[in-house]
């Protein structure tokens, strides 16, 4: 990754030089850039083909053998698997985030038999003090409370990752403030994200808290808030984001 003041990202994406001022931001190469855009658009079709649940659970090699196998996603070419690598083994504190290392394999591998599916949310939820923490949190608080994000494994959180430095123009430190890097991510190993039924996607900004609902989640003493404001992670504020502790 190189660090600069701007980049021009091509005609894919034509944006002034003065609208990429982003002083020591790290931002991608051309040739990363154009890695970065086969790369997120082929994540996008794995998704469609295994679903959106599914998608949440997969394997890195199950990724990989989808890929090889079926046309309509295409195989992982070699630039996009040395990036997915980078991207999982790099030290990501250059891009300002300083969280804990949650995943050591990125070919982290998430039994069924772990894990428990949410009806009516498309999401999965770790058994144990996790989806106790979230019936707890149903139970005292109302059905209003939806489970909004639950586990990710690596290719899920791969590609959040990777479609938010597509969506900040190759700002890999831009995008690291909203998402963590995916060897990063407590989705992983236990958190959850939830929301109010009907908000939208007000839920994953920090209007979530202003509702009577994260009112009544701080009155909690069996779950933590994970990324407060101003935390040592270098995390935005995550009102939503529930710590399993």
């Amino acid at each position: 990754m190189k660090r600069r003041d701007f980049l021009l990202l091509g005609a894919s994406t034509p944006i002034l030089a003065n609208e990429l001022l982003f002083g020591n931001d790290v931002i991608l190469s051309k040739d990363e850039w154009k890695t970065l855009v086969s790369l997120n658009k082929r994540l996008k079709r794995l998704k469609r083909y295994v679903g959106y649940a599914n998608f949440n659970v997969i394997s890195y090699n199950n990724a990989l053998f989808y890929g090889r196998n079926y046309s309509s996603i295409g195989a992982f070419r070699k630039d996009e698997l040395d990036m997915m690598h980078r991207l999982f083994d790099e030290n990501p504190s250059k891009y300002g985030f300083y969280g804990s290392k949650t995943c050591y394999d990125i070919d982290n591998y998430v039994s069924k038999k772990d894990i428990v599916k949410i009806p009516h949310t498309g999401h999965f939820i770790f058994k144990g003090k996790s989806q106790s923490d979230y019936e707890r949190l149903t139970k005292d608080i109302g059905d209003t409370i939806i489970l909004t994000s639950g586990v990710r494994n690596v290719i899920k959180q791969m590609s959040l990752y990777v479609n938010k430095i597509y969506r900040t123009h190759g700002n890999i430190t831009q995008a690291s403030y909203s998402i963590a890097p995916p060897a990063y991510s407590y989705h992983t190993i236990s958190d959850f994200d939830v929301g109010v039924k009907g908000f939208g996607y007000l839920n994953f900004t920090a209007k979530f808290a202003t509702t009577q609902e994260f009112k009544e989640m701080t009155r909690l003493d069996y779950i933590g808030m994970r990324y407060h404001k101003n935390n040592k992670d270098g995390v935005r504020y995550e009102p939503w984001h529930v710590e399993v502790v």
